[in-house]
């Protein structure tokens, strides 16, 4: 099959089929994570980004290529999610700038549109590693143009362009020596290889018809109001809550790599019903959602992954959220007088985390706003800028605390309409310690400049559980035992949660440290804290040691030490 020309329609076809391929193997992308953690997000990450460039471009009404391509671009940049989608967003950025003017296409302007696409994602990393998307973008579009010069077939300069990106992406380890240890490619790489594949089967005829339908999108509504659990609750004692942690999933049945079971409600609602109460299970033929109250939220989570792919998680610690509304309910307060309104913050001060203890901790050191979110949940440039703008503060700072965060700010500080400024704090406990620094009287610029330098005083410890068999860094792990990963680096590995806990927390001592602050996860629990308390104090003495339930999901133990 020759085609010369892209039209509105193929494109159309084209970034439909992108978006459901992606979809479809996003839990592929995800385990592809270098480390053995169950929070990889790539494959999820450059899907729900894919997704809202394609929103943009299906409700866009020009029949103009290049209108269709600027409208993917900005629905991919207010869409973009992790660092992989902040870069699958710049692709598709320069891809439009290149192709500006055109109402068509042919081989030679697609591939120089690509190619543009490439030379604009490559500016937008401060430090482009090889080995990773950025290879595989530069080495198809140079493949695309070669092929463009020789032919004016778009479908042959697709086909160069994919199997150039498989070629480059096969080559990945090779430039990433982390990848090759760990006997994977780049799964943001993967991601954009799977894009072009869909492009050129799209174009050429071979793709799947199902691939060409636009996927119903559309969500059940909420299950449980948040208001319930206030209502219901009452003046309960936090003590007398049998299940304590309000689970929420929401499962694409036979979706994703670890499905093992092929779906049967009665099954699934009878597993579930033996976790806890106020079990509600509603589902269609494509997804179920889960609604309980249980003491083993990850148990929820494992028997979800055996009928699909989990797309949302939800874990509140209800008997924390009981103790706040009785402590709010005892203070003094005059209802005769009307209490004034309260202005806005001159610094909105919005950071991302994931738990209601995490979120509360924060406030409490000063933080205006939440964005719900972090590892497995990074929010959207769009989620970003919407925290600012609804601030009503005349400028802001945001706190990342996730690495993979980091683009998807500095796009969102780009596109709002008051001054902001990103702290690039890595973790949680970064993020805490730089609001030590912050000062209502200081300039944003010296706000931002004062944070930053506090976050190498603090040092990050998590604890999670291996997802498979692996080395990395010379360590050798097995699937199940939990991991102690400090700043980024596995430290310690075993059978026993409470041992890695103890060990990890050895290993970030040494002379200076004064003050361990341990944040138990929905996995965790205040009785194995209070017994790494005990541990560490028979190691040093005079460490001051703080316990806070943070609600996290994912990581049973944050653990810093100062």
């Amino acid at each position: 099959m020759t085609v010369t020309k892209i039209t509105d329609l193929e494109f159309g076809q084209m970034v439909q089929a992108a978006t459901v391929r992606l979809q479809q193997n996003a839990e592929f992308i995800n385990s592809l994570n270098v480390f053995p953690v169950p929070d990889g997000d790539t494959g999820t990450n450059m899907s729900m980004s894919l997704a809202s460039g394609a929103k943009y471009e299906h409700d866009a009404t020009s029949e103009r290529v290049d209108d269709l391509a600027a409208a993917l671009a900005k629905g991919l940049l207010m869409g973009a999610r992790g660092n992989s989608g902040v870069i699958l967003s710049q692709i598709f950025r320069g891809f439009s700038k290149g192709i500006e003017g055109h109402k068509t296409l042919s081989a030679k302007d697609f591939a120089a549109g690509y190619a543009n696409g490439a030379k604009v994602a490559y500016k937008a990393v401060m430090k482009p590693t090889e080995g990773t998307i950025l290879t595989v973008v530069r080495e198809s579009a140079k493949a695309g143009n070669q092929a463009a010069s020789k032919s004016d077939d778009i479908v042959t300069v697709l086909q160069a362009i994919y199997e150039a990106a498989k070629k480059a992406l096969k080559s990945t380890p090779d430039l990433l020596p982390v990848l090759k240890e760990v006997g994977v490619v780049d799964s943001g790489g993967q991601g954009l290889t799977l894009v072009m594949q869909a492009f050129y089967e799209a174009l050429s005829g071979e793709i799947d018809e199902n691939d060409l339908h636009t996927p119903d999108n559309a969500e059940m509504d909420e299950m449980i109001n948040a208001e319930h659990h206030r209502s219901a609750q009452g003046q309960l004692n936090p003590d007398d809550i049998k299940y304590g942690y309000c689970t929420e999933i929401m499962v694409r049945i036979g979706r994703g790599k670890e499905v093992e079971k092929k779906f049967d409600y009665d099954e699934f609602y009878q597993y579930l019903a033996g976790l806890g109460d106020s079990l509600l299970v509603v589902n269609d033929e494509e997804i179920v959602k889960v609604h309980v109250h249980t003491e083993h939220p990850g148990k929820v989570l494992a028997w979800g992954q055996e009928f699909g792919d989990l797309q949302k998680v939800k874990v509140d610690n209800m008997r924390w959220q009981q103790e706040s509304i009785m402590e709010q309910d005892t203070e003094p307060s005059d209802v005769a007088k009307p209490q004034p309104e309260k202005k806005p913050a001159k610094t909105a001060v919005i950071a991302v985390a994931g738990g209601e203890g995490i979120a509360e901790l924060f406030k409490s050191l000063g933080v205006t706003q939440i964005i719900s979110g972090g590892q497995t949940m990074n929010p959207s440039t769009e989620d970003i800028v919407s925290a600012i703008e609804s601030s009503g503060a005349k400028e802001a700072i945001i706190l990342p605390n996730n690495g993979n965060i980091f683009m998807a700010a500095d796009q969102a500080a780009q596109v709002t309409s008051i001054p902001t400024k990103i702290v690039h704090s890595k973790t949680i406990a970064q993020g805490m310690t730089s609001l030590l620094e912050f000062n209502l009287e200081s300039s944003l610029a010296e706000n931002q400049k004062a944070m930053e330098g506090n976050l190498d005083s603090v040092k990050s410890g998590e604890v999670t559980n291996a997802i498979r068999d692996t080395t990395i860094d010379g360590v050798t792990i097995k699937k199940d035992d939990f991991m102690g990963i400090v700043d980024g680096t596995i430290k310690v590995t075993d059978s026993s949660i409470k041992t890695t806990a103890i060990e990890m927390v050895k290993k970030m001592l040494d002379s200076d440290s004064e003050i361990v602050t341990i944040i138990y996860g929905a996995d965790g629990d205040e009785n194995t804290a209070k017994q790494i308390e005990d541990a560490l104090y028979k190691v040093d003495d005079e460490l001051e040691i703080e316990i806070h339930p943070g609600g996290q999901p994912v990581y049973p133990y944050l653990i810093s030490v100062e």
